[in-house]
């Protein structure tokens, strides 16, 4: 699993460089020396990001040491400073000598997020079947399947984010929250008296209040990236399983095309903070068709995965929660200009071809002064 946590420190770099003396030799003797100097700051920041690495069949490969990853920035590799590897308590007999192992179960994230079909099934009335579906297998995870340390949050998206449900280990409110999802309730809004303070991670606390989540999420990409801010705040991986029929533009050649206008900076925010975008195709299995590649390149572009031709929702959600059952946590310095914002892309891999990633695809540098990482 792919994870980053930018914690900056300023380092002044000052560098004096004197002219080359083939310059000296065209200076007039009685002319002083010229000398020129510049000036760079750099920020060193440390990236931590979370990494999944799993076999062809899911399964999460144990043991691993920094000599079998490969990090790259513009190309070149970086050389690792730590890796540790978290996982529950049944992987961790697995790990070799030489990779520390934190033996507490490691908090998992989860944000089912129901991308509303009522309006699609007008004309395909399978559409709202599925839907029905997913929502049951959807109740059958949180109330059987999923570790009784695991946070869920349900959300839902019909021309404005809903937050049905916040984060919490309440698998019958959980069941309550999906089946209000599937039918299409209109939740309460983000208003201060919803944030319950001390009772674990929310999306509320960091959510626009109000009628502004609504003014805010007018479409699905805002709505995306408004999420992947608010979760942002929870330190760990975050895997927003997504029930969708895919969304974006597609050209008079029937191909999908990235809109331009939302879709980078949705990208980046859910890069940036650690959300990883797992997209389960509503449309029937076997069937083509152009918004499927649209789910392929957001669940790549954020470490997650694109799951289609299943015959039942409650496959995908078990290989789910599977592979997010051990990840590792790499380490490294890097360097950016000071005082400069940007978005640094990230490789990541391992020196075994057979071995599946999953990882981000990058990090934001630059952050304001006393903004936590994540």
């Amino acid at each position: 699993m792919l994870r980053k946590y930018l914690s900056q420190t300023m380092l002044a770099l000052a560098f004096a460089l004197a002219l080359a003396p083939a310059a000296f030799a065209q200076q007039p003797a009685e002319e002083p020396q010229a000398q020129g100097q510049f000036g760079e700051k750099i920020d060193v920041n440390e990236v931590l990001l979370d990494v999944l690495v799993t076999d062809a069949k899911g399964n999460v490969i144990v043991g691993l040491k920094p000599e079998d990853f490969v990090v790259k920035e513009n190309g070149k590799p970086v050389d690792l400073t730590g890796l540790t590897f978290y996982s529950d308590r049944r992987l961790v007999g697995g790990a070799k000598e030489g990779v520390k192992v934190d033996e507490v179960p490691e908090d998992r994230f989860f944000i089912l997020f129901f991308d509303d079909q009522k309006d699609e099934a007008v004309d395909a009335p399978e559409l709202l079947a599925r839907q029905v579906e997913a929502g049951q297998r959807a109740r059958d995870w949180v109330l059987k399947s999923r570790q009784s340390a695991d946070w869920v949050a349900v959300v839902s998206y019909d021309k404005k984010l809903k937050v049905q449900q916040d984060f919490t280990r309440d698998g019958r409110a959980l069941a309550e929250a999906v089946g209000d999802a599937i039918k299409g309730k209109d939740a309460e809004g983000n208003w201060p008296s919803r944030i319950k303070a001390g009772e674990g991670p929310s999306l509320y606390a960091n959510l626009p209040r109000g009628n502004a989540l609504r003014d805010e999420t007018k479409n699905i990409y805002d709505a995306l990236e408004v999420l992947a801010r608010s979760a942002g705040q929870i330190r760990g991986r975050k895997n927003l399983v997504m029930f969708t029929t895919g969304f974006g533009e597609v050209n008079s050649f029937g191909q999908y095309i990235p809109d331009q206008r939302y879709y980078p900076g949705m990208a980046q925010a859910l890069n940036d903070n650690n959300v990883a975008v797992y997209s389960l195709d509503l449309v029937p299995a076997a069937t083509i068709h152009p918004l499927s590649n649209a789910m392929t390149q957001l669940s790549n572009d954020t470490g997650g995965q694109y799951y289609t031709n299943f015959s039942t929702f409650a496959t995908p959600l078990k290989q789910i929660g599977e592979e997010n059952s051990g990840y590792y946590l790499l380490s490294y310095r890097s360097e950016q200009p000071a005082g400069k914002r940007g978005f640094q892309e990230v490789d990541v891999d391992t020196t075994n071809p057979e071995f599946r990633v999953r990882a981000r695809k990058g990090y934001a540098y630059g952050e304001e002064k006393g903004q936590s990482g994540r």
